[in-house]
């Protein structure tokens, strides 16, 4: 008998998910675009975008340190291309307090050539290879009208670091073009990244919305789904909001998926 119970009562094992310490490239937009305001909270009390942007650039530094504290970080600006803020990654929480303070526009730019940045990260993705680490780049970039370029040909099978992105934009007018530029996003993440990448969008204005985009982004790219497969957070309120009275399984009802806006925008699939 005792056998008989030690062999249906058989030892259930999980095998681990591999994967190494992160070097992120944090590429900032420097359009002045960054300035407009956001709505935070209930009370419609706001703070322009890249406040809100540096407060969860600190956010994202701070748990992900916690996680594992071989992650480091580094900082490039986006102008008409990309150029250092901070080269050399580092994880001393105050250099990073001191970098992210110091993000600032400085002007209206009408082109984004993603070249130069491509052959930043490149550059820094063998370095990270070298040393058992990964390369990841988010660029968060917040211009309603001004599509990505990548002027330089890309090697189709050149995949060296995984690349996400953060979109800010206005909702759609006559004057604006905010889907060609998710659809040029969309397009340069699909040419490069390594892993799986994840591409976020609002036009909502909501700072909220932007926080919970970032710390779904503290996933690790090795251990990631495929983003149309990943429906997190679920609104719990929601849920037992659409649960019968007369319910008596215990089970939560499968919410539908919601988009985070209004903005028309799709994402990636």
């Amino acid at each position: 008998m005792q056998g008989e119970g030690e062999a249906y009562f058989s030892r259930y094992g999980l095998r681990g998910m591999g994967h190494m310490a992160e070097d992120i490239l944090f590429c900032v937009d420097a359009d002045a675009e960054m300035n407009v305001e956001m709505k935070l909270g209930t009370q419609g009390k706001g703070l322009c975008r890249l406040d809100a942007i540096k407060q969860a650039i600190i956010l994202f530094v701070h748990s992900k340190l916690m996680v594992n504290s071989q992650h480091r970080f580094a900082f490039a600006t986006l102008r008409n291309s990309a150029s250092w803020l901070k080269r050399g990654f580092s994880s001393d929480i105050d250099v990073i307090g001191q970098v992210v303070r110091g993000l600032a526009s400085s002007g209206t730019y009408p082109r984004c050539d993603l070249s130069e940045l491509f052959r930043m990260a490149a550059a820094e993705a063998h370095q990270s290879i070298a040393l058992n680490r990964r390369l990841r780049m988010v660029l968060i970039y917040c211009r309603s009208s001004v599509p990505i370029e990548v002027a330089m040909q890309w090697p189709d099978k050149q995949r060296l670091f995984t690349f996400d992105a953060l979109y800010l934009h206005d909702k759609p007018t006559h004057e604006n073009c905010p889907q060609d530029v998710y659809d040029s996003l969309v397009d340069a993440l699909e040419r490069v990244s390594e892993f799986e990448s994840y591409i976020f969008e609002s036009s909502s204005g909501s700072a909220r919305l932007l926080f919970r985009s970032m710390c779904i982004l503290l996933s690790h790219p090795q251990q990631r789904c495929p983003q149309d497969e990943f429906e997190a957070p679920k609104d719990i309120s929601k849920m037992l909001a659409a649960a019968p009275h007369n319910s008596t399984s215990g089970n939560l009802p499968v919410p539908r998926r919601e988009t985070e806006d209004n903005s028309g925008v799709p994402r990636p699939h």
